[in-house]
């Protein structure tokens, strides 16, 4: 079946997000599948997947995909996004559809082909690949056809995209691999180092979510956490706050205002005022992360403002992007 809608792909490192354009975002589900050792089939994928990671038995393993914004297994990859597009609601078939999808400046061109062959191979009849800061741009309404400067940095589960935006176009722009996920890894190593207690990915997301923020709060929030005693290897639960966080997600944050200053040292001098008038937008996941904005700010001297839907922000903008084909066309990264 052919048609001709237009689709906006946001295939992430933790959740994937499917837009059609006009009409939003009409899919949001976790990049985990459930495969079968025996015979590599595939059992779940999304949230029944997602609910297994960590408590597979013999013969399952669930894993994520996608690593650092990069697919890691083609064939896994290839087939989530076809049962993605397959639970899309009134447009089964992806066959025939246009798709905008995102990509971090950081990707290799490998990386960059294995995601558009995926995508085409699903179904799609044209492929555009966009770098996410620029999606995020247009997802955010922001005036990117004028000559002034606008700054984004989107931090996704798997990286932090930065870059200056201008007449349409990317002037600089940067990409570590430093996100969500990274964060979870540091909460889980520093509470196994300091705390002698191991906790798993889920744990780990669930304690940033919670009560995690990037500056220290008068008031802590606290929770209470289970794992395993990383000594004696029996179950183990431990109070925490807020701070006991903020700590221990200090080098992933430290990295990322690392990178924001190294891009306004490269930025137009004609460009650097209009970041100082306009501020810097956030987006992403961890945007949502407590004070992560004011901790920016504070250490950068510029005003950074969030995103109004920072999770929905690069998949909006990525089915948005086709109305303006014409002036982007300088900046679809598709392979060779």
């Amino acid at each position: 079946m052919l048609n001709n809608n237009k689709f906006g792909l946001d295939f992430g490192t933790s959740n994937s997000l499917i837009s059609l354009q006009n009409k939003g975002i009409i899919l949001n589900e976790p990049s985990v599948v459930a495969i079968s050792i025996d015979d590599n089939s595939i059992i779940s994928i999304g949230y029944e997947a997602k609910e297994m990671l960590g408590k597979t038995p013999e013969g399952i393993i669930s894993k994520k995909p996608i690593k650092g914004g990069a697919i890691a297994n083609y064939k896994i990859s290839e087939m989530m996004i076809k049962y993605f597009f397959s639970k899309v609601p009134k447009t089964k078939f992806l066959t025939g559809s246009q798709v905008v999808s995102s990509v971090s400046s950081g990707l290799t061109s490998v990386e960059k082909r294995a995601l558009y062959e995926a995508i085409i191979n699903s179904g799609a009849k044209k492929v555009f690949l966009m770098q996410e800061t620029l999606l995020t741009a247009i997802g955010s309404n922001l005036p990117i056809g004028t000559s002034s400067g606008n700054m984004v940095i989107n931090i996704g589960g798997g990286t932090a995209e930065f870059a200056i935006i201008s007449l349409n176009g990317v002037v600089v722009s940067d990409s570590i691999r430093v996100g969500g996920e990274y964060i979870n890894d540091s909460i889980i190593n520093f509470l196994k180092k300091n705390r002698s207690i191991v906790i798993g990915d889920q744990m780990a997301e669930n304690i940033k979510i919670e009560i995690g923020s990037a500056l220290p709060l008068t008031s802590p929030l606290e929770m209470e956490i289970k794992g395993r005693d990383s000594i004696t290897g029996m179950p183990k639960s431990i109070n925490i706050d807020t701070n006991t966080v903020v700590e221990a997600i200090k080098s992933p944050l430290n990295l990322i205002i690392q990178t924001t200053r190294q891009l306004l040292e490269r930025t137009p001098p004609e460009l650097s005022s209009d970041i100082i008038d306009r501020g810097i937008l956030l987006s992403g996941g961890t945007a949502l992360l407590r004070n992560i904005d004011t901790l920016l700010s504070r250490a950068i001297g510029i005003p950074v403002y969030i995103s109004d839907n920072p999770l929905l922000t690069v998949s909006n903008g990525a089915s948005e992007a086709l109305k303006y084909m014409d002036s982007l066309s300088k900046n679809i990264k598709n392979p060779l």
